[in-house]
């Protein structure tokens, strides 16, 4: 089998898989990332528009530029490496450069993405990181006391990760920078490209916690609604026990209802969906880290679970009670309509037994009207009959009363006999 056999696809799906390398770091070092959404329907927004703002940076440092249509791309700008990436959602870029300064978290290092640069951004920054790799010394005590200058320790969270190959460290807090801080003790030895892994989880992390917590505030803002509605639908649906009601205004009222729960619905699914994918693979990149606990401090892990979780469940609370007022409007929705229809068949046959009475009652009316149009004609046709046999009837000595006895009884039956053939004639 020669290659024009393969699939037209076969190539680049084989080259997806690796089309998003780690970055290899040599420790010590320092990373700069930020990711950029644009506030509303970001998955519909202008890629062309995020290119453009990557090449002006490119162009400032006379960088290779990345191909048409790529959504990835490194290139280096001044002592650092750039690496540049395009989701669903949102545009990341990150800088790794060699060596760090004796000012942990200097806000100057960020510098490496112009300011003027960064305010041109076709979007909004949802996600802002520092990250300082250091040795890890041999006295452990020196990493618990620049943990404490560095982070807030109420929140801090650190552990030892990758079978104790690193201590990582942070505390989920915004400096006044607008950065978030993490630090990295590696362990003399390890490799550059695990350390590059390491530094690309955290960022994942902390990337994913922030767009999965957009859900958030809508799902606050969809129960603020919900708690508006439920009680209108309780009580249209318990007003359905009641036949003086009218099922008909009910259901309008109903579907009213149930109109604007789809609406939500279909405002707040592809949000909920994303929070969803977001939230486990905020959880998958703690998992592969492998932590074990540093000094009795909580892991990342820990800090997830009782600052983040509560955040997701709220989403999924939401979700759900969307989806089970949703099925409680429709389920009603279907007993009305059940109803009305009842209704309506009951209307129906009490219209076709009056309509039947009504029949019934011309069949008799008709009747009537054909007995008198028999007395009628026959009585004009006596009359005619009489003047015309009258002279026979006279010279046979006949008197007048005696023909016209004869000829009643004869016409009578003539005419009778001439409107029932005409009315067998019409059915």
């Amino acid at each position: 089998m020669n290659a024009t056999d393969d699939h037209p696809l076969r190539y680049a799906l084989v080259n997806e898989l690796h089309a998003r390398p780690f970055p290899s770091l040599d420790v010590p070092c320092h990373a700069v990332y930020f990711a950029v959404k644009q506030p509303v329907d970001a998955h519909n927004r202008d890629r062309a528009a995020d290119r453009a703002h990557l090449l002006a940076l490119l162009d400032r440092h006379g960088a290779a530029q990345p191909p048409e249509g790529a959504t990835h791309h490194s290139a280096r700008i001044g002592r650092c490496e750039l690496k540049w990436e395009s989701h669903t959602e949102f545009v990341t870029y990150s800088g790794f450069c060699k060596g760090v300064g004796e000012r942990a978290f200097n806000p100057a290092e960020a510098d490496i993405f112009p300011a003027d640069w960064t305010a041109e951004a076709p979007g909004k920054r949802i996600a802002a990181c520092l990250v300082r790799v250091e040795t890890l010394p041999d006295d452990l005590s020196e990493v618990s006391a620049k943990l404490e200058d560095w982070f807030v320790a109420e929140s801090l969270a650190t552990s030892w990760v990758l079978d104790e190959a690193a201590i990582i460290a942070g505390d989920f807090k915004i400096d006044p920078a607008g950065q978030m801080r993490f630090a990295i003790f590696v362990r003399p030895g390890a490799g550059a490209r695990r350390v590059g892994r390491i530094v690309q989880r955290l960022c994942e992390i902390e990337t994913y916690r922030a767009m999965s917590m957009l859900g958030l505030g809508r799902s606050r803002e969809l129960t603020a609604r919900l708690n508006a509605l439920d009680p209108a639908l309780s009580a249209l649906v318990a007003s359905m026990s009641d036949t003086a009601s009218g099922a008909e205004a009910t259901l309008h009222a109903l579907l009213e209802i149930s109109a604007e729960l789809e609406a939500l619905s279909v405002r707040h699914t592809f949000r909920f969906g994303a929070t969803g994918a977001y939230e486990a693979l905020v959880n998958q990149r703690v998992e592969i880290l492998r932590e074990t606990r540093f000094n009795g401090r909580q892991t990342f892990g820990e800090f997830m679970m009782r600052r983040y979780d509560p955040a997701m469940r709220t989403v999924k609370s939401a979700e759900r009670r969307l989806e089970q007022m949703a099925g409680r409007a429709q389920r009603a929705g279907e007993l009305l309509r059940t109803r009305v229809d009842v209704e309506r068949s009951s209307q129906n046959q009490k219209l076709l037994e009056s309509m039947d009475r009504r029949a019934d009652l011309a069949l008799r009316l008709q009747h009537t009207v054909e007995g008198l149009s028999v007395v009628a004609i026959s009585y004009y046709a006596v009359s005619l009959a009489t003047y015309l046999l009258l002279p026979l009837a006279e010279a046979a000595h006949w008197p007048k009363s005696a023909l016209t006895a004869v000829l009643v009884p004869v016409v009578v039956l003539a005419v009778w006999l001439m409107v029932r053939r005409i009315r067998k004639a019409m059915h």
